[in-house]
């Protein structure tokens, strides 16, 4: 009867695999539950390559996930008691001393590098700082201070700006916590081309987290975007459909269309089913191709241009239009300069021509004035250079050649009458003696 009891004991308990996580921010490992009985937020005890270790269960199910061998799952150690949570709490004390204790050797050996967090194991068999820093650094001189100090084993790790934020937490641009602090366990890479195939402004401080770096979120959608580009034609390609050359213009991953532009100059939106649904091949320009139809014709606008036929006009004449607002009176027949008025303007817009004065009147048309004679070019004063009374002409005027300027005067010749003083500056010559002329 007790055998009995053991063995549905023993199916009642089966054993489970638990997902089990470190730290907030770490990853989930998975462990056998053994014979112990577990639950979804239950802490565990469990031995690892570094020791003892605490871990809280966060998932517990029937079989491994794929990827992770049943025969590789180690089984858990014990559950947690009191003991271990208050071992716990002093651990996360000591964790925040040390981390104001390695801060303060830092400065003091003016080290290049920035501490980020520190993680004491559960056994105190080892403690972990992590630190950022440009370049390498040599920390020899902090190792042994902090081995001086605390006595166990000190590892100084260094890590990059993603895992930063994923230790100390922030938010992101969408309003919420980062990712990687949530949920994500691995980074995977991200390149420019993934916010290339999203059609996102390639701005860097829209694209780019909390890190400086590209926003993890742009892999994510990246399989999807992949999988819909494999159906659609490439941008900027020509190609020949039922309905004449196309060329494809963009595409919508949210519509799931194309936009193309058209022989007859429109642009269409089109669904992948009914791109397909149009035959696309190859465009081939040596295979010869049907002209494209022509657009039809579209009615006559209202007001159009002058000479245009309206709803009012007669047939196989102009348009009834009334004269211009603007349009000056029509002239006379004796207000052109031609004899009988032979050479008239025409009438206005929307008048008819005027008739030519009759013969009788043609001699009682006043006479156009006389032109003014030209005027006498003015004299210059002063008169001319070799004192004759022949004027001087105007340097602008005439064939516009300039007069030459005359020569100034020898030393000790008279300047004649009228002339202007000569505006060249006259050289000093400079002292034998090295002196200022001044």
């Amino acid at each position: 009867m007790r055998s009995t009891d053991a063995e549905n004991a023993s199916e009642t308990h089966m054993s489970h695999v638990l997902g089990l996580k470190f730290s907030d921010y770490g990853q989930i490992y998975f462990f056998d539950s053994g014979p112990f009985v577990v639950a979804k937020g239950d802490r565990v005890i469990v031995k690892t390559d570094q020791g003892m270790g605490l871990g809280t269960v966060l998932t517990v199910s029937e079989a491994a996930p794929e990827g992770v061998p049943e025969q590789d799952l180690k089984p858990i150690f014990r559950l947690a008691i009191e003991e271990d949570l208050v071992a716990e709490a002093e651990n996360a004390a000591l964790a925040r001393e040390a981390y104001r204790f390695c801060r303060q050797c830092v400065s003091e050996r003016e080290l290049e590098m920035k501490l980020v967090d520190v993680e004491v194991f559960f056994d105190h068999s080892k403690m972990v700082f992590y630190f950022t820093a440009p370049g390498r650094i040599d920390f020899r001189e902090l190792v042994k201070d902090l081995v001086r100090n605390y006595r166990t084993r000190i590892e100084l790790r260094q890590i990059g700006v993603r895992h930063e934020t994923q230790m100390l937490g922030a938010v992101g641009n969408c309003g919420q916590v980062a990712c990687c602090r949530r949920f994500m366990r691995k980074f995977a890479p991200v390149t420019i081309k993934m916010a290339k195939e999203q059609n996102l402004f390639l701005n860097p401080t829209k694209i780019s987290g909390i890190c400086g770096r590209l926003l993890c979120c742009l892999s994510f959608e990246e399989e999807n975007y992949r999988e819909f580009y494999r159906q659609c034609p490439k941008i900027g390609k020509r190609m020949d459909t039922d309905q004449g050359l196309m060329k494809i213009l963009r595409a919508n991953f949210f519509r799931g269309g194309i936009t193309v532009f058209t022989e007859m100059g429109e642009e269409r939106e089109l669904t992948l089913e009914e791109w397909q649904a149009l035959n696309p091949r190859r465009y081939d320009p040596q295979v010869p191709r049907p002209e494209p139809q022509p657009a039809p014709p579209q009615p006559p606008r209202r007001g159009g241009r002058p000479g245009q036929r309206g709803p009012g006009a007669a047939p196989g004449g102009p348009a009834a239009r009334g004269p211009r607002p603007d349009a000056a009176p029509a002239p006379g027949p004796g207000d052109s300069g031609s004899e009988g008025g032979a050479d008239a303007p025409a009438a206005s817009w929307g008048q008819p021509p005027a008739e030519p004065a009759p013969a009788e009147f043609a001699d009682a048309a006043p006479e156009a004035p006389a032109a003014p004679a030209a005027r006498e070019p003015r004299e210059a004063q002063g008169g001319a250079q070799d004192g004759s009374s022949r004027p001087r002409r105007h340097p602008r005027a005439g064939s516009g050649r300039k007069e030459p300027r005359p020569e100034a005067p020898a030393p000790g010749e008279a300047r004649p009458a009228g002339a202007k003083p000569s505006r060249r500056r006259r050289r000093r010559k400079p002292r034998s003696d090295g002196g200022s002329n001044e």
